[in-house]
This record gives structure tokens, sequence and C-alpha cells, in this order.
């Protein structure tokens, strides 16, 4: 029987693997196929999509052209200034928030939480039109950096205000900020030494999960920002894709370049993604 039980475990063992093997590779493949093209000549990509290197073999010529008719940096660096000052933004304002939420028990505390909870079931799309047109027909506010931030900001403010809430309330002990006040700290500086350190599993699960969806973000920056000297990676990608069509080497070498920053970000922080999404939805 011992025998039996341990071959059906290696074989539903084995099934697991096989199918997290075929899963990972299906969802994997376009990603390989954005990269292994990227480094080809344009007839190469078109006639020997899944060969390595082709004909002609590997180039680096598309980056570089790539890099040059997309102007780049200047696109880098709106997307890096966007996606950054935000993310700070969402981190710094929601903790706080979410702070006063737990430890005050004003019955305006919870009023404000349930509204916003109830705001993260609104749809974008909802909003959208009026809010582009309240920001650019009354306020003639709209291709600037700083409005997308605001923008950002108050889209994304609800949810991280949950993650916070839930993690604050069951893993941040209410002592350490009552020894900190015995020792004559105020409210910020026990904020900021005591309780702002203990949130750094949710914090950085919050940073990877805004960082993704802000750099990637499209439709928004698409409505807001209509000069070229603002764009955002989307963006300038999408009109790139429309302006060199037929170029697809340069296409998919602005493909690998506007992700290798977000990767960066993923590959310093993954280790805290499990432990901040599990400590942020499972307590409180």
């Amino acid at each position: 029987m011992e025998g039996q039980e341990k071959t059906v475990r290696g074989i539903k063992t084995f099934l697991k693997t096989l199918v997290t093997v075929v899963l990972f590779i299906i969802y994997m493949f376009p990603f390989y196929m954005i990269v292994l093209n990227a480094f080809k000549h344009k007839r190469d990509i078109i006639k020997m999509p899944l060969s390595w290197g082709g004909k002609k073999g590997f180039t680096t010529d598309n980056f570089v052209d790539a890099f040059q008719q997309m102007n780049f940096m200047n696109i880098l660096k709106n997307s890096l200034i966007i996606t950054c000052v935000s993310v700070f933004l969402i981190i710094l304002f929601s903790s706080m928030a979410a702070y006063i939420f737990v430890r005050k028990d004003w019955k305006i505390n919870k009023l404000l939480f349930l509204l916003m909870m109830f705001s993260m079931v609104i749809p974008f799309q909802v909003v959208m039109i009026p809010l582009i047109s309240i920001y650019g027909g009354m306020f003639h506010l709209l291709n600037h950096r700083y409005t997308l931030i605001f923008m950002h900001l108050g889209f994304s403010v609800s949810m991280a205000v949950f993650m916070y809430h839930g993690f604050i309330k069951g893993s941040v002990p209410l002592a350490l900020e009552e020894a900190a006040h015995i020792d004559g700290a105020g409210p910020f500086r026990t904020y900021f030494s005591i309780v702002f350190p203990l949130l750094k599993p949710t914090t950085a699960t919050l940073v990877i999960l805004y960082a993704l969806s802000l750099w990637n973000d499209y439709l928004l920056p698409s409505l807001i920002l209509t000069d070229k000297k603002v764009y955002t990676l989307p963006v300038a990608m999408a009109l790139f894709q429309g302006t060199y069509s037929n170029q697809m080497d340069l296409l998919l070498a602005g493909l690998v370049m506007s992700i290798i920053p977000i990767i960066i970000l993923y590959v310093v922080l993954q280790k805290h993604i499990i432990a901040g999404v599990v400590a942020g939805a499972v307590k409180g």
C-alpha cells in the first residue's frame, strides 16, 4: 500500500510539474519571440521568425536606430519621472492614511475608509470622459506630467490603503509605538522611525504592482498627453508602431528597451512580493 501511495504521489507531482512547465512555456513564448527577433534583420523576422539569427545573423543596429528615431532618452525620462513620483506619493500618502485609519478610532475614519473601498469598484472608463473634459476643457491642465501624476495618485491610493490597513492592523504591534512615545518621540518620528520600516513587505509589493501598472499604462497617458515632448513609453511605442509599421526590427528593439527598467526593478524586489501580498490580504 505504501509503495502504491508513493507511486501515486510521484505521478501527481510529475503531472503538476509537467503542466506548470507547459504553461510557463506558453506564457513566455511571446516574450521569447520579441527578444529573439529584436536582434534580427527585417527580412529574417518575416521569413524566419523562429530561427536563431537568420541568414544575416544577429545585429544590434536595430537598437541604435530605434533609440535615435524614438528620441528614447526623452521618452524614458518622462516615464521614469511619472512612474517614480507617482509610486512615491502613493506609498507615502497611502501608508500614512492607513496608519491613521487603524490607530485613530474616529467616526470620520470609518466613513472615509468605506468610501475608499467603494471607489475601488468604479471602472476608470466610467469617469474617463468627464475627467478629461474637466481637466482639459475647464482647467486646461492637459499635456503636463504633474496632471498625470495627480490622476495616478487618485486612482491608485484606495487599493494601497486597503493593503496597508490590513498589514498595520495585524502585523505592527502597538507596544512599539507606545515605547517610542514614552521615549519622547513625536507622531511623525514614531511613524517614520518605527512603523514605516515594518511595512517593508507590503511597500515592496505595492512598488512592484504600481510600477508595473503605471509604467505600462497606455489609456490614461494617451488621453492626458498629446504633446510628443511629454509622451510616455507606451504612448510613444504606439505611435512608433504606426509610423514604422513595416519596420518590425525597430519596433521589436524598442519594445525590448522599454521593458528593461521594470525587469530590473522586479528582480531587485521580487523576494518581498509573496510576503507582502499574504500579509496585506490575509491579516486584518
